[in-house]
């Protein structure tokens, strides 16, 4: 009896070496089952692995703002409104402009309201008074709650009127509707520049800029209820520092904006050329 080893056979065999495959000549399309990233979905489709890859994520292209923004920032004009127009020369470039946050007005929002309020009351009490003097207690109590009310639309136009401005030279402060003041601080001349924000101005996203420069009066200091303070904060830095990359950026705004010429058609050709 011949003796095998493990997994050997009993009867021996010529066996001649196998001849390498020819290898695969590279088919014109790819295998059944494979992605194909030339491949073109139609319009509005989607390929099913691709959605169930997402399937249950969320995007959200909101913008970064505050708790209770609830929307998007105010988006800044492409051109200077006239109220800023008529404080810029020809030379200096508009980035900009910034009214103060609403939150500048709640103190007269509630001083307008207790009015109404009050007014309300004393003339429910004036009416139950039986005396001589009641109508004119009424009418003194009608005109002082006129006077508060016209005091707080005037606050109003001026809260409309401010504007914050940069350009790519300096920012500026302007203020008031009859007397008109106007602070202007070089952007070269800025030494150290922050904002502050307390817990109600992160919820309603606002804050107050602390702007210091190498001369002594600073009329630019203190700058308080800006909006969307973050994004203001990056582009006046960028402003400063970063020159050159704002302006191609907007340049390459404007290439966009502009149209490209449609190709005319076969037939349009040869109209033109007969």
């Amino acid at each position: 009896m011949t003796d095998t080893g493990a997994g050997g056979s009993a009867d021996k065999k010529d066996t001649e070496p196998l001849e390498p495959p020819t290898p695969r000549a590279p088919a014109d399309s790819p295998a059944p089952g494979a992605d194909d990233p030339t491949r073109e979905f139609p319009a509005g489709a989607a390929p099913a692995a691709a959605a169930s890859d997402i399937d249950g994520v969320r995007f959200d292209d909101s913008p970064a703002g505050g708790f209770l923004t609830g929307g998007r920032p105010l988006a800044v004009p492409d051109v200077p409104s006239p109220i800023s127009a008529r404080y810029l020369f020809p030379t200096e470039k508009y980035r900009g402009e910034w009214r103060r946050h609403w939150v500048h007005l709640m103190p007269w929002y509630i001083v307008g309201t207790l009015a109404t309020f009050i007014m309300g009351f004393a003339s429910g009490l004036l009416m139950k008074w039986d005396s001589p003097s009641r109508d004119t207690g009424l009418t003194i109590t009608i005109i002082a709650w006129l006077l508060i009310l016209g005091f707080v639309g005037w606050k109003l136009l001026d809260w409309y009127m401010d504007r914050f401005i940069l350009t790519n030279k300096r920012i500026m402060l302007i203020q008031g509707v009859i007397t008109r003041s106007v602070a202007m601080m070089p952007l070269g001349r800025v030494t150290d520049m922050k904002y502050a924000q307390t817990p109600m101005g992160r919820m309603l996203n606002y804050g107050e800029f602390i702007i210091e420069s190498a001369g002594q009066d600073q009329a630019l200091r203190n700058v308080p209820h800006l909006p969307n303070p973050n994004e203001l904060y990056l582009q006046m830095c960028e402003e400063m520092y970063e020159p050159e990359a704002v302006d191609e950026r907007e340049a390459e705004e404007e290439e966009d904006l502009i149209p490209e010429e449609m190709p005319q058609s076969k037939d349009a050709r040869v109209g033109g050329d007969a």
